[in-house]
């Protein structure tokens, strides 16, 4: 919960005892019983002036005016903590701010319009998207969300990987299937693809292109076929990221980085600055200057491209296209891959904070405590679309975001199914539509709730800690935006669903303490918290990108 005001105070009286440009941090204590607010500056400062703790503490509290701060009280603490009781109408003052607000709470411009590119998903155009991928989709998704609620600018990317060996391991598939459907004895290659959607290709291409693909592939069928298989699993894949409520706002393919210039431009820039060399006919990238744990090389001693040079000529042109930041969501399997590309970055002169990657570890998809069986459709894999046509969009976003990606996860449909709150997004979106419920019962226009109520009736404990957990909320966005973590997220939302279930229950203990039925000044009052409540659950579902609804 921020207060600049009092952090501004503290580090006024820190300066006039001598601690020039420290910091004042302020935290919510662990125990509501040590108040609402706690700083660890005086033992900060006693390092610094060689000074007792709590004794500086006891100076920079009569320092600070507490009544024009709206603090009750300042207590000390422990080694030299300092807690502080906000006054219960700085609360309730803060709470009207909220409602006010609405749509723009939780926003703050400290990204100032710095471009940053995510790019995330980016699978081969060579099969249906699998639940990783839809883990990633979720990941990159929402911290791009994260990044526009705090001033950037961002671009969501998707790369399209259509020029490697996969590409042509798929063609012999299909080209293995459609002889197969001729009564012709072929087979599969090794590393070629299964499942029903290659064979349905096949038997597509064969009634579009008959005649011309039913002897022997050259050259030009192939060439026929990549086209057509290309633009086929290209519409699959964003029709399913459309269904997952993802939209690009740019799709760059490998194989446009060879067409554009751009490996002979990125290999130049790199001989220009001296970090090229040969050996053994190949051309070796110095990334060990920089941080890798050995050289790489990029073109190999036939003047074929590695894989890396591409990703590094793809990575350079989002530079050149303007981005301050390139954020890109990686799979498991790409962990090693982040130093080298770092390494590939600053060689390049791109400073260290240019490229990040997020990793996201695999999921597993369970019921009743056994893994699901492989997808038929798919062959090897649980596609994406499965998973969303069983559970739902808004279940399946919200459980990928609610682990840190790089934890291995367990997707439960049983749980996922569970219509309690067991299940945390049920919980989560349960708490909206209660309180729009509350709307509904009175016939009350939540547009139209009156902020200029006194909200001193406003008195319950359980109120006010739910008061600080909405105050909480700016902070959260920031930390989770600069951090890469929508997790936090969904913790802080289930935090205020509980928080919130248990202000709303007391009323079926108490009738007294319901939010309709009181008093007019007692149920106006309330409906301004139940407001503020509604605001931020809506808020912090939309950064997820997960349905916030009117009823359930």
């Amino acid at each position: 919960m921020r207060h600049p005001e009092l952090a501004r105070a503290l580090e006024a009286a820190a300066q006039a005892l001598g601690g020039e440009g420290v910091e004042a941090q302020l935290e919510r204590p662990a125990s509501v019983e040590h108040g609402d607010l706690a700083t660890n500056l005086a033992m900060v400062l006693a390092g610094r002036l060689k000074r007792k703790p709590r004794d500086l503490a006891q100076e920079l509290i009569e320092r600070l005016d507490l009544a024009a701060l709206d603090i009750e009280r300042a207590e000390i603490a422990g080694p030299g903590f300092i807690n502080f009781t906000l006054s219960r109408d700085y609360l309730r003052e803060r709470v009207r701010r909220i409602v006010a607000a609405g749509r723009e709470y939780g926003r703050s411009d400290w990204g100032a319009g710095r471009a940053v590119n995510v790019e995330f998903v980016s699978a081969n155009p060579t099969g249906p998207l699998h639940v990783g991928h839809g883990r990633g989709a979720a990941v990159g998704d929402a911290i791009a969300r994260l990044l526009e609620w705090t001033g950037h600018k961002v671009c969501r990317e998707f790369y399209v990987n259509d020029a490697g060996a996969q590409v042509d391991n798929l063609i012999e598939s299909i080209y293995a299937r459609g002889r197969q459907l001729c009564g012709i004895d072929a087979e599969v290659p090794d590393g070629g693809y299964h499942g029903e959607y290659v064979t349905d290709l096949a038997r597509e291409l064969q009634a579009v292109h008959g005649d011309r693909l039913a002897g022997d592939w050259g050259e030009e069928e192939r060439r026929l076929v990549r086209d057509f298989v290309l633009e086929r699993m290209q519409a699959e894949q964003r029709d399913d990221m459309r269904a997952f409520r993802v939209e690009f706002d740019e799709f760059r393919s490998e194989s446009s980085v060879y067409a554009s210039g751009q490996i002979d431009a990125t290999l130049a820039g790199l001989d220009e600055r001296g970090l090229l060399y040969e050996r053994d006919g190949a051309r070796w990238l110095r990334t060990s200057t920089f941080g890798d744990d050995k050289d790489r090389v990029l073109v190999k001693s036939d003047g074929s491209c590695t894989y890396f040079l591409p990703d590094i000529a793809y990575h350079r042109d989002k530079a050149v296209r303007g981005f301050k930041t390139a954020i890109d969501v990686w799979g498991a399997d790409h962990h090693g891959y982040v130093p080298r590309m770092t390494a590939a970055m600053q060689a390049l002169g791109m400073g260290r904070d240019f490229f990040e990657a997020v990793i996201v570890q695999l999921v597993r998809v369970e019921r009743g405590g056994e893994e699901v069986k492989f997808s038929k459709r798919a062959g090897e894999f649980v596609t994406l679309r499965d998973l969303v046509d069983e559970v739902g969009t808004d279940v399946t976003r919200y459980f990928f975001l609610d682990r840190g990606p790089q934890q291995q996860m367990v997707f439960d449909l049983d749980l996922a199914k569970e219509r309690s709150e067991k299940n945390p997004v049920y919980k989560v979106q349960y708490a909206h539509a209660r309180l729009r419920s509350v709307y509904r019962r009175g016939g009350i226009e939540p547009e139209k709730i009156d902020l200029g109520v006194d909200l001193a009736p406003i008195t319950q404990p359980a109120a006010f800690e739910m008061m600080k957990t909405l105050l909480d909320f700016p902070e959260l966005v920031d930390a989770a935006a600069r951090n890469r973590e929508p997790h936090r997220v969904t913790a802080y939302l289930e935090e205020l669903a509980n928080q919130l279930n248990s202000w709303y229950h007391a009323g079926t203990r108490d009738p007294s303490l319901r939010v309709l039925g009181q008093e007019p000044a007692v149920t106006n009052a309330r409906l301004v918290i139940a407001r503020a409540a509604e605001v931020v659950l809506r808020n912090g579902l939309e950064l997820l990108g997960i349905d916030a609804p009117e009823q359930m």
